[in-house]
């Protein structure tokens, strides 16, 4: 049995993860600067790394967000863990950061592979989750977003997980970085539709200019690094340069990703 420490232990992917290590007869270390976590961190706070790191085998990074530049702390962070005997790190990043290969969750990327530890990437497609937890969750029965007829292969945050599990207590996949992604790209209007088959309800995907959800964005106070960052991965969907089909769920997990379809059927509905 060994320790990993997941940073973002309480957010969608660290608390299934969490899951997946416990399965695997291994002790997960919740990461939160709040009471909810089994130990407090702080990426603001360096004098939280040491204890949290404490008897770590290996570390899961979920970054603090893409509104402002982390590396600086992740770069202090990874000095520590090498110091506290860390085998490996993986970090949650994005498949979108070709599209902004200058922003901040590229600059973490590099940060991780000029640090001490070894380590791996997991670049995840748009997760299927975002329709029930996030970005596209419906709001008076419809799902606004600026990406037309593009397709994604949306991805189940669980497949993540388990990925991640298996990457976490494997050396096998030292220095690489992983593509994760569902078995087919479906459309926004696709999507919806599964959803509500499996619902009864009638949501409707309706697309939104370039323009009006950026206003949104700053209406709502969205900071602008998130915005370029947010909208550097929407335009990627609209041109279907993200419709690709990655493998990385396959090569960690020896099966097929799970599809849109399966996902709502279990977890949607």
């Amino acid at each position: 049995m060994s320790t990993f420490l997941i940073l973002g232990g309480t957010g969608k992917t660290g608390r299934r993860l969490a899951q997946q290590l416990r399965i695997a007869g291994h002790a997960p270390r919740l990461a939160s600067r709040g009471p909810r976590g089994d130990v407090v961190f702080d990426w603001r706070n360096p004098s939280t790394y040491p204890e949290a790191l404490r008897g770590v085998e290996g570390v899961f990074v979920v970054g603090p967000g893409s509104a402002t530049d982390w590396t600086p702390q992740l770069t202090e962070f990874l000095r520590v863990a090498d110091a506290a005997g860390v085998a490996r790190v993986v970090l949650l990043s994005a498949r979108g950061v070709e599209f902004l290969p200058t922003g901040i969750v590229a600059r973490a990327e590099d940060a991780l592979r000029s640090g001490p530890v070894p380590s791996t990437i997991l670049r995840p497609s748009h997760f299927a989750q975002n329709f029930t937890e996030a970005m596209f969750v419906p709001v008076d029965g419809r799902v606004i977003a600026p990406v037309g007829d593009g397709a994604e292969p949306f991805i189940d945050v669980a497949d993540i997980a388990e990925v991640a599990a298996v990457v976490l207590a494997d050396d096998g996949f030292d220095g690489e970085v992983l593509e994760l992604s569902g078995p087919e790209a479906i459309t926004f209007d696709q999507a919806v539709g599964a959803l509500n088959a499996v619902t009864g309800h009638s949501v409707v995907f309706v697309d939104e200019s370039d323009d009006d959800h950026i206003a949104r964005l700053r209406a709502a106070g969205t900071p602008e690094a998130y915005v370029t960052w947010r909208m550097a991965m929407l335009r990627g969907i609209r041109s279907g340069a993200d419709a690709r089909v990655s493998d990385g769920v396959q090569r960690a997990l020896h099966r097929a990703p799970t599809s849109f379809a399966d996902w709502a059927a279990r977890e949607a509905a």
